[in-house]
Formats: structure tokens, sequence, C-alpha cells
């Protein structure tokens, strides 16, 4: 096909609507701090009949280790035998090149059911190789402010989210995590999403703007190497959004894997896998495996990542029981098992 065809849905419709804003907001302000333009790269769901996607991206620059901001819509109009009518996303993580400047992960996606059940997915999480407390001070003030009367539900439901069993810590140190949000009333929902989103992705831009200048030494680069490596382990063996993603097809690999960043320490990584589920392990390993000597994890090594994570859940699905999860399980995962 010559073009994307997006979801019919009104609900759809206003919901990519919406995430396309915020990704434009976004990409806007770490382009100002950057000062440069990020890359623009597109994909399309079955060659654009069920949808597709735009990313903005960077690697490597003076500014970012790696930058995603991803956009997408894929749907299953006129596809009966599913349940699922159409998932709308912004999906976006920044890992500074700065060891002292904190990452941040933000994912905001409605999804639709055809019986007509339409729900939002809200999670912003700030992820520091270097803890700054006021950062995190700042962070959850601006969270707090946007969702007064839901914010200690979705702090609960994020610490918990971003455990790592394994190794006894979280993934970073503030977690605002809704899932299955909806008041009943589309418009109310979609304005507190926007409300939410406007409030987390602003109030990492002021903190990235002021960061980015810190003064760092070789042991903040080694920590950051030493996070970067727990970021990719809590994404790859535990996140449910990623891992869906992988499982319901193979079409947007680069884009799913454009949140791993640039290096991580493969004998640390490798050092893990002693300590998760005995059922978890042959993945771990699978990881190590796919992963070069030096740590590099670049565009073959992403897509080899992503091949080794597939493989191993259509082999071992009872695995998906030990992945993450808030107060539910979300329907785009549950559907697609």
């Amino acid at each position: 096909m010559d073009e994307t065809r997006w979801a019919e849905s009104p609900t759809a419709t206003d919901a990519l609507s919406l995430v396309t804003g915020l990704q434009a907001r976004f990409r806007e302000g770490l382009e100002r701090i950057a000062g440069h333009p990020l890359d623009r790269a597109t994909w399309r769901r079955d060659d654009g009949l069920h949808g597709g996607g735009v990313r903005y991206q960077a690697a490597w620059t003076p500014t970012f280790d790696r930058v995603a901001i991803n956009v997408s819509q894929v749907h299953y109009e006129g596809l009966p035998e599913r349940a699922l009518a159409s998932a709308s996303a912004l999906s976006t993580i920044i890992h500074p090149r700065n060891p002292r400047a904190p990452s941040v992960h933000a994912h905001f996606s409605y999804t639709e059911l055809k019986d007509g059940l339409g729900t939002w997915r809200l999670m912003a999480d700030l992820n520091p190789a270097v803890p700054v407390p006021e950062d995190a001070i700042r962070f959850e003030a601006a969270l707090r402010a946007a969702a007064p009367a839901m914010h200690e539900a979705a702090r609960a439901q994020g610490d918990r989210y971003f455990a790592i069993p394994a190794l006894g810590r979280h993934r970073g140190v503030y977690h605002f995590y809704l899932e299955g949000h909806t008041v009943g009333d589309a418009e109310a929902d979609r304005a507190f999403v926007r409300t939410v989103g406007e409030a987390a992705l602003d109030a990492y831009l002021a903190l990235l703007g002021e960061a980015v200048e810190r003064p760092f030494d070789g042991a903040d680069l080694a920590t950051q190497r030493a996070y970067h490596t727990l970021y990719f382990f809590q994404v790859l063996t535990l996140d449910r959004g990623t891992t869906s993603g992988l499982l319901v097809h193979d079409q947007n690999d680069a884009g799913i894997m454009g949140s791993l960043p640039s290096f991580i320490d493969r004998a640390l990584l490798a050092s893990w896998a002693d300590r998760v589920e005995p059922m978890q392990r042959p993945l771990v390993e699978a990881l190590v495996a796919a992963v070069p000597a030096d740590g590099a994890v670049d565009a073959p090594t992403r897509l080899a990542l992503a091949a080794a994570v597939r493989q191993f859940y259509v082999h071992n699905p009872k695995a998906l029981h030990l992945q993450a999860r808030g107060d539910v399980v979300p329907p785009t995962v549950a559907n697609h098992r």
C-alpha cells in the first residue's frame, strides 16, 4: 500500500491526535536543548493496512546516548476474530550522555476493544544513574499537581510494576502508573491524559535543560554503565509492554528496541542469570549471547535481542506470568497470548 490506514473509530482518532500532539511538544523541547533536529523514521503495520507509526530518534550525540519518541496506532478493523479494535500510543525514553542527567520513560496509550470498552494506560518514571534527590522531588511534584486525586494510587502501582525481584530493587526513583484508566467520559479521559502527559514531559525537559551541563567523572560513567545494564535487564525480562509488542508482530522491532541504552556491562548482565527464576535463566543467557563483548547495543544487536525475546516466550509462554504487572494485566497482553 502507498498510504497508511488509520483506525476509523472517532475515539481512536482523537487518541492518536492527542499522543501525536504530546510527541511534537516533547520533540520540540528536546531539540531546543540539544540544538539540533531529531531524525524521523516511520514504520507500517502490514504495509499500512493496519496502521503504523512515526518515531523521532537520536543516538550518541553530544547531548544524548539515546532518544526514541514513538507514536503508533495499530488496529484490527476487518478482522472479526480479534477482540482488540485499536491501540494508539506514545512511548518515549531518553538516555542522556551525562551520567548526572536522569533518563526518563513515559508512555500514554489508549486501547479500544470491539465491545466498545476504551481505557488509557499512563506511565512516567524518572531513571537517574546517579540520583539527585531534588530532581525526583520536582518530578514527583509535577505529577502530583497534575493528578492529585490519583497520585497515591499511581505511585503505588508504579512502585509495584518497576520492582525487580531478582535484584531486590526498582528501576528508577519515581514511578507513576495507571492501568485501565477511564471515568466513563471519553473527553474527560483525554483531558486528564493530556494534563498528566504535559506535566511529565515538561517537568523532564526542565530537569534535563539544567542537568546536561553538570560536571561528572569516571566513577559516574561506571555507575551509568551499571545502571543502563539494570535498565536493559528490566525492559527485556520484565516489561509487559515490550514483550507484548514483540510477540504481536515483528514489523517494528527497531522502534520497540529503541528504548535500550547504547552500552551495557555484559559481564554484570551475565552475573544476574543465577538470580532470576529458573524459568527465566535461558532468557538472560540468550540476551547475554546477543550482546557483543564490548557491551555495545547497536542496531543489529537490537534486532538480535528482539528475536531472542520473541523466541524465548514462543517456546516458554508460561514465563509470561513472571513479568511485571500493576493492579491489572493490560488487555493488549492478555488478548495476544
